[in-house]
């Protein structure tokens, strides 16, 4: 299927998501009455009453599209079984949703959809409780294959690093191809052929690891039988085997919702959230995949450099070496610096600021991606106007900066899954941009500054703003850290009535600006440096940064180059260990909790800078709510 046919088939879907509902109407759904607003399907309004109607092809993230048949229902005055997903309902209409007749029209579904393909539930690894298939079969007491399976050999698309396609398993129920469309905005998968030959695809047949596909899993999730997997949960435990724990993705400053699921303290699978006000269950690579690739050699112990070796240390020695040196360098005024990661918990950002930047008057700064940020130059008042809500309901989104497509990806979706309803988009970059080949118009400078003031003078780009009713011009820490491009952003938005959102770098990077964690260190004039590192991995050049810096202090969950030229080293939780809230850009908190228990020997973040306060005879205040406001 062509990217054009996808976005018609979105579009006639979409129909009865628009449609108005001022009025309520009375049902009566097997003998319950019930009250909905006008245009609710009977499906959702069976919902409503506490009545669960079977189905596989709706979801409730997507437009009802009516392609499995199994929610068929009885309608009085209607001449044949109704699709309850798609079929409005009507006041007072009387529906039944358990009779003789549905039952027997479920069974010959279900019959069909298991003979098309060959589903052998003994070697799949969602039966027993996870298929939705094999549920709603015994739902309607089936034991055996009433009809005979296709027998025809299907194909195993493997080719992807994160997703396995398995075809034998797929009942074209198309929730994947609708989500990757109506939620993602990408467009990637499709069916090809007709009827007993349709399959599904990527792009026009391409294997999907060399597709558009760009791996957030949310076809995986979606999926009601053993289609669509990832590599790392097949056969690891089913639903009621594992663990769910509900936190917040710390990938980047979106703040998603998911949830973790666990089994014997071993990470099994994550999951976004349905029902996030926030990511709306979407997730992207980085925070449904990447925590799975998750190797590096966890530090266990403190280490305290002796003779120039790192050797292990007791927590007392550790938080005495470092009470002694700091407090020495302080009453000499010699400066210090102190790093933190965003990947931390405001918790930890606050006691980090009070011990560092309040009591030892020192540098500090956020790293972020492994690399320490510099100052932010747009006021928090300026830069968290928009919401997400603004960006889902924008007629027109201009990007300045900043790839959403790598970086916050997410938010990307929400962008590019209304371009085909009229959404004007329009980039502004000094490089190449994720979002270019999606844009009405792109504008490239060299000098950022220049190219956001281009966008006052282009007749074109002014014609779309003019245009445009719901303005949002999104940016990150790239336009914000450059004085001119703030003045440059207020403008337009002014001029254009524009709502602006700052993309802010890190999972706590507004939470950090809120705290006054921004800033520049020179490193080549300082006396010691404590680095909050947590789960950070630190880059290369962040490391060498360090390289002559007399003291160093590294709190960290893993051993890195860092670590191995610290002068002592603090073995912290990981975030997937961690209990703590995070702010993210558009200002909500949101609530981190440990899925994992921590090996012995590791301590909190909050708790290692709390007992270092300690140990220097400071006492810190836990109300960092306070310090936000």
């Amino acid at each position: 299927m062509s990217r054009r046919c996808m976005f018609h088939e979105r579009a006639i879907q979409s129909i009865p998501i628009k449609m108005e509902r001022f009025n309520m109407v009375t049902v009566t759904i097997d003998e319950k009455k019930v009250e909905v607003p006008q245009g609710t399907t009977v499906l959702n309004a069976a919902r409503e009453a506490g009545i669960e109607i079977p189905t596989l092809c709706d979801h409730p993230q997507l437009t009802p599209y009516g392609g499995c048949r199994l929610c068929l229902v009885e309608i009085e005055g209607a001449r044949t079984l109704q699709p309850s997903c798609t079929m409005p309902v009507s006041d007072n209409m009387v529906v039944h949703t358990d009779t003789d007749k549905i039952r027997e029209a479920r069974k010959f579904v279900l019959s069909m959809i298991f003979s098309e393909r060959n589903h052998f539930c003994p070697y799949c690894q969602v039966s027993g409780g996870d298929c939705e298939l094999q549920n709603a079969a015994y739902d309607e007491d089936m034991t055996h294959w009433p009809l005979q399976p296709n027998w025809q050999p299907y194909p195993v698309d493997a080719s992807h690093p994160f997703i396995i396609i398995e075809h034998n398993r797929c009942i074209l129920c198309r929730r994947c191809v609708r989500a990757c469309g109506e939620l993602v905005g990408n467009f990637t998968l499709g069916i090809e052929e007709r009827g007993a030959n349709s399959k599904l695809i990527a792009d026009l047949g391409t294997p999907l690891g060399e597709s558009t596909c760009i791996g957030c899993g949310t076809c995986v999730q979606v999926c009601p039988t053993g289609a669509l997997i990832d590599r790392w949960s097949a056969y690891q435990g089913k639903e009621t085997q594992v663990e769910t724990t509900h936190t917040t993705c710390v990938g980047c400053s979106v703040g998603c919702s998911l949830n973790v699921l666990t089994r014997d303290n071993r990470l099994v699978r994550i999951e976004g959230d349905w029902d996030s006000d926030i990511n709306h269950g979407l997730l992207c690579e980085v925070g449904r995949f990447d925590p799975m690739e998750e190797n590096r050699d966890r530090l266990l112990t403190p280490l305290v450099r002796k003779d120039g070796i790192l050797k292990a240390a007791t927590w007392d020695e550790a938080y005495s070496t470092i009470a002694e040196k700091l407090g020495s360098l302080s009453k000499e005024k010699k400066q210090i610096a102190g790093f933190i990661s965003t990947r931390l918990p405001i918790e930890s950002m606050y006691f980090f600021r009070q011990l560092f930047k309040d009591e030892l008057q020192a540098n500090v700064t956020t790293i972020v991606d492994g690399y320490a940020k510099g100052t932010n130059n747009l006021s928090s008042e300026k830069t968290s106007a928009a919401s997400f809500e603004d960006v889902k309901n924008a007629d027109c989104v201009v990007v300045v900066g900043e790839d959403i497509t790598k970086d916050h990806q997410v938010v990307s979706f929400f962008v590019k899954r209304n371009l085909p309803a009229g959404t004007k988009l329009i980039t502004v970059a000094e490089g190449e941009d994720g979002l270019d080949s999606f844009a009405h118009v792109t504008i490239k400078n060299e000098k950022l500054a220049e190219g956001i003031n281009t966008i006052k003078n282009n007749a074109k780009v002014a014609e779309i703003l003019k245009a445009s009713e719901n303005v949002v011009i999104i940016f990150g820490d790239h336009a914000a850290e450059c004085e001119e491009c703030g003045k440059a952003l207020a403008s337009i938005a002014k001029i254009f009535n524009a709502k602006l959102l700052n993309t802010y770098d890190g999972a706590n990077g507004k939470a950090a600006a809120l705290l006054s964690l921004v800033g520049n260190v020179d490193c080549s004039k300082v006396a010691a440096a404590y680095i909050a590192l947590g789960d950070e991995c630190a880059s290369q050049a962040f490391s060498q940064s360090l390289d002559k810096i007399p003291f160093v202090v590294v709190q960290s969950s893993y051993i890195s180059p860092l670590t191995a030229n610290a002068d002592v080293v603090l073995p912290s939780l990981t975030w997937l260990e961690q209990d703590g809230h995070y702010m993210n850009m558009e200002g909500k908190l949101t609530t981190a909790q440990g899925s994992l228990v921590a090996p012995e020997g590791v301590s909190d973040n909050a708790v290692i800078l709390k007992n270092i306060a300690g140990k220097l005879g400071l006492k810190v205040s836990d109300d960092w709510k306070a310090a936000l406001a």
